[in-house]
């Protein structure tokens, strides 16, 4: 049996779990506050309790040593007994955290091995640091042409790249057809980030010679691919689902970092701006910045993303994942 927690922030974690678990051989039930969704009919699902409900919050990083754990707070202890008593029901092989530095850790302090799913960032603080420490495994949903930064070296020694996850891994790219008329633009703006004003909409659209569309959380998979086979140019946040969904359309693309913890998205964006496929943008640009984005996007081959991505990401996770699961960890 493997355990897969889901944090209920955004769709992205939901949506790599979807994708991984499509993969899986071995039984897996999903732990997470979200109610399931339809297309997770199929998966054991245990419900956990809200950790995030009221308005005060007491000693919420217990002195800064761990990210989120608010004193007397019946959710927080509500979902911490629930996962300790399905550990304690059906004695996992493994955990797979996506992500939360607590439940990981406490599933570690129950004997359970932990596969943490990493983050871009600075993870160097005190939770981050035991969560990723502790952990049996760590896979980083990034190619690893395109390492991160300043991890320590035992954290390379346990981890597994898969390249970038995206629900459209695999699908074939149709031939580009020219077109008359105005540039295609399209900003893909998940669930998960900050909200665009009309006010940043407005100065972007109004850049000479572009038409935009606008595709946010709410459109179904299908709507999303066709929205991004119609787009020119995506402009995007630095989420690591949203990016590698772009990715795999290989869209030429205008990446900006949302402001997120752990400057998680300032360093998608630095990455990305690698690739020879997008450009990486820190912070939503000023109206005069726009012409000249698009004019650098619209002139990037979207190719490039090839490096970033990979067609059998979460096959090779799910592989990957069933493999530990097989020796529990033993050796």
């Amino acid at each position: 049996m493997i355990g897969y927690y889901v944090h209920h922030q955004g769709r992205g974690h939901l949506t790599r779990m979807l994708s991984i678990t499509a993969r899986l051989q071995s039984p897996v039930t999903v732990l997470s506050s979200l109610a399931p969704p339809p297309e997770a009919a199929h998966l054991p699902w245990v419900r956990l309790s809200a950790d995030d409900s009221g308005e005060h919050f007491r000693d919420a990083d217990a002195g800064g040593t761990l990210h989120w754990v608010p004193r007397h707070h019946p959710g927080l202890r509500g979902r911490m007994a629930a996962v300790a008593a399905w550990i304690a029901r059906h004695d996992p092989e493994l955990v797979v955290v996506d992500v939360s530095v607590e439940i990981a850790t406490l599933c570690r302090l129950l004997g359970v091995p932990t596969v943490v799913m990493a983050m871009r960032g600075d993870r160097s603080d005190r939770a981050h640091r035991l969560a990723y420490d502790a952990a049996d495994a760590l896979v980083a949903p990034w190619s690893a042409d395109f390492p991160e930064p300043g991890w320590p070296e035992h954290w390379y020694a346990k981890t597994f790249h898969t390249g970038a996850l995206s629900r459209f891994a695999g699908r074939p790219v149709p031939q580009r057809a020219r077109h008359a008329g105005p540039r295609r633009v399209l900003v893909l703006w998940g669930s998960g980030g900050t909200g665009l004003t009309r006010a940043q909409l407005a100065a972007a659209r109004s850049v000479p010679s572009t038409v935009w569309r606008v595709a946010d959380g709410g459109l179904a998979a299908d709507e999303v691919w066709d929205a991004l086979q119609w787009a020119d140019v995506v402009v995007t946040h630095a989420g690591q689902n949203a990016v590698a969904e772009v990715a795999a359309a290989q869209r030429p693309a205008v990446v900006i970092a949302d402001d997120r913890p752990h400057g998680e998205q300032r360093a998608t964006a630095v990455a990305v701006g690698a690739t020879g496929a997008a450009v990486g943008v820190i912070g939503w640009p000023a109206g005069a910045d726009w012409p000249g984005l698009i004019d650098r996007a619209t002139a990037l081959d979207g190719r490039g993303w090839r490096r970033w991505t990979h067609p059998q990401a979460a096959a090779r996770a799910a592989g990957h994942i069933e493999t530990l699961a097989a020796t529990r960890l033993s050796a």
